[in-house]
């Protein structure tokens, strides 16, 4: 398996622990299964795998990702969504507070996921979701032009006025602008957040750290950036990506969502690596949530606990980019094949 992205897609408890044999043959039922493009197919095959073994038909609808938290919304309550959907741990607020979702126990199997998946599908204390992803920016360098990967941003800026020098690029680093996603790696790389952390306690909203020594420090710097002509003013994602595919720039901050789209198509060279400086960048989790209004609930949860989560479960399905993916682990956190 290719390892490139296991920066963006630490999981380190992908390989799930069977909670025993299902309790579910030959029910009178269906599941059904609200996914995207991406993860249909694989669900799929494993509704199908799901039915020769244990009888029970799996249905799986494919919704835009971004189109399946408001037809929860609105289909749930009238009886007529999903048993299990997917999606984003920022959803869980909302639908949670809507009474949309059903809580999780995953018992001991709990024990097998990393803390943070788990936290970003907890609200109020009560879990809603079973992680299946976990994605952040990285560092994204072309190993034919950076050699070494900077420790830190001071050396990013060295490193660019060198090859800029050089004429190897017209640009070393280029960061997307205007957008505080992809600059609080940066920020927090020179000591900067946005929120006070107490160990213990967890973030306090009242310490605002906007204007903390650190982050002035990584504003002065990308500001220096610019201004001294090592980065163009107003990159969007579109000019910050094309300046990398077209070997224009040698280094940017990106994520998982720009490999199928804009790096594997481009043919150019990638490596992955962490933040420089130990910047921490924002977190995000996907996983399967159940519906509340479901009546199929004990039977989600074995399909989801009993038979997605076994180590054993293997099946491979072509998505629509036409790369053909192995095993939940594999589809459901992006790896391609060897």
């Amino acid at each position: 398996m290719r390892n490139k992205f296991i920066a963006f897609l630490l999981i380190a408890a992908v390989v799930f622990g069977a909670l025993g044999m299902l309790n579910v043959r030959a029910q009178d039922a269906t599941l059904l299964i609200w996914a995207d493009d991406t993860r249909a197919p694989i669900l799929e095959a494993l509704g199908a795998k799901f039915k020769e073994e244990f009888g029970v038909d799996v249905k799986v609808q494919q919704l835009g990702f971004g189109d399946i938290r408001s037809q929860v919304k609105t289909a749930s309550p009238a009886g007529e969504g999903p048993d299990i959907f997917v999606g984003a741990h920022d959803w869980i607020g909302e639908l949670s507070k809507d009474g949309l979702l059903e809580p999780i126990d995953l018992g001991d199997l709990a024990q097998k996921f990393t803390e943070a998946s788990l936290n970003g599908f907890t609200y109020e204390g009560v879990l809603y979701g079973m992680p299946y992803a976990v994605e952040n920016v990285a560092f994204v360098y072309n190993p034919e032009i950076v050699k070494e990967v900077p420790k830190d941003f001071n050396e990013v800026r060295k490193l660019s006025e060198e090859l800029i020098k050089s004429g190897v690029v017209k640009y070393g680093f280029v960061r997307q602008s205007g957008d505080p996603y992809h600059f609080f790696p940066i920020q927090t790389a020179f000591g900067g957040y946005v929120f006070g952390y107490k160990e213990g306690v967890g973030y306090d909203a009242t310490d605002l750290g906007i204007d903390s020594e650190g982050s002035i420090a990584a504003l002065k710097w990308f500001e220096g950036m610019v201004k001294d002509g090592l980065q163009p003013a107003g990159v969007d994602y579109d000019v910050m990506h094309t300046l990398f595919t077209n070997k224009e720039a040698a280094m940017i901050i990106t994520g998982p969502w720009a490999l199928g789209d804009r790096l594997r198509p481009s043919g150019v060279p990638y490596a992955i690596a962490p933040i420089p400086g130990g910047g921490k960048p924002f977190l995000g989790v996907q996983g399967f949530m159940i519906n509340a209004f479901s009546k199929n609930k004990e039977l989600a949860k074995a399909f989801l606990f009993d038979f997605i989560a076994a180590e054993d479960i293997e099946v491979t399905a072509v998505g629509k980019d036409g790369v053909e993916r192995t095993g939940i682990p594999m589809v459901l956190f992006g790896f391609d094949r060897p």
